[in-house]
């Protein structure tokens, strides 16, 4: 009989996750108070806007596709709006006035006091993100960012930050676990509002 032996490729893609995965734990008790602020403020009619370049942007698009329709539990569709899946506006702020401003100028657009905006980097360096969370501040939207390792300077630029160490793949991978926790939390939190709702 032949002995299988860890592939030593998969092996270290998945203990370096593994690392990662460990400081997300450190941080979860940010994601479960990030629920709760979320489910109080978009079932008081506040939006969430989200937006991430790249696989960051898979990320965000994931996040808004299970407040919209659901996570786990069958419940009412919340307001979230993945701004890099607005490809025309993405594309014509991008001609008329630089990649820089893409997220930026949608936030302007859409984002009101009480909103809040997430925006997810890797390297917490990308120039439209940073200009996005200037943009936020100045609308008055409560501001969040999954980033990688910290300092950079979109965690700097954030009201709050979950910022984990590792390669852009870890990174990556991490921000999705987070972004499930996240909705688990919202959706706990927002059964307790339900059922405070019903006995008040």
């Amino acid at each position: 009989m032949t002995r299988t032996l860890p592939d030593p490729i998969a092996r270290d893609h998945i203990d370096a996750l593994t690392v990662t995965l460990s400081a997300l734990r450190k941080q979860s008790s940010t994601l479960g108070r990030w629920g709760r602020v979320l489910a109080n403020r978009l079932d008081a009619g506040a939006r969430l806007l989200v937006a991430g370049n790249g696989g960051s942007a898979a990320e965000a698009q994931h996040l808004t596709a299970e407040l919209v329709g659901r996570f786990q539990d069958d419940r009412r569709p919340f307001s979230a709006l993945a701004l890099n899946a607005e490809t025309s506006s993405l594309t014509a702020i991008g001609n008329d006035y630089g990649y820089e401003q893409v997220f930026a100028r949608q936030v302007t657009a859409h984002a009101r006091p009480g909103d809040v905006l997430l925006l997810l980097s890797t390297s917490g360096r990308s120039p439209n993100l940073l200009r996005a969370a200037e943009a936020g501040h100045t609308a008055g939207a409560l501001v969040w960012a999954l980033t990688g390792s910290a300092p950079n300077p979109l965690h700097d630029a954030a009201d709050e930050a979950v910022a984990l160490p590792g390669s852009t793949s870890s990174v990556q991978e991490a921000q999705l676990v987070a972004v499930h926790v996240l909705c688990e939390a919202f959706e706990a939190a927002l059964s307790e509002v339900d059922a405070h709702r019903r006995v008040s």
